[in-house]
């Protein structure tokens, strides 16, 4: 009678003979939470300061208000108190809106500066990769052929 052969054995014995190395996907998963990491800081840097901005803007807003909120003697004081309300607003607004875009500014630096100091990572661990599963190739060659 027949023996049906071990399959589980000879797929074995393949996968053996071809060792996979893991140490290039640690690396770039590191590689790659570290870059997350540092993405993460600046977009929460970059909320916790227009959190400032904004919090600013308000306080400074009520204060206004109350201002302009108290009792006048005169009706035309009103109308004075109302334009003076108005203009500073005005003027506020593009102050924190500079403030603003600053903020957005630093932001797309920094990111621009990590994504290209990435890049150069990647392209080193690709490289240095690369290289190694040549050397192991060509090791693998000269053994085979010496045999």
């Amino acid at each position: 009678m027949a023996k049906t052969p071990d399959m589980t054995a000879m797929f074995k014995d393949i996968m053996g003979s071809f060792p996979v190395d893991t140490s290039a996907m640690e690396g770039s998963f590191k590689t790659a939470a570290t870059l997350n990491e540092k993405l993460s800081n600046v977009a929460l840097d970059a909320a916790e300061r227009s959190a400032d901005i904004s919090s600013k803007w308000t306080k400074d807003t009520l204060a206004k208000m109350a201002e302009m909120s108290r009792a006048k003697q005169d009706p035309a004081d009103y109308a004075k108190a109302m334009s003076d309300f108005a203009s500073a607003s005005a003027e506020v607004a593009a102050e924190h809106m500079s403030a603003f875009a600053e903020i957005a500014k630093k932001v797309q630096m920094d990111t621009v500066e990590l994504m290209m100091s990435a890049g150069k990572d990647m392209q080193n661990d690709a490289s240095n990769a690369v290289k190694k599963a040549t050397d192991e190739a060509t090791a693998a060659t000269k053994k085979a052929a010496s045999k």
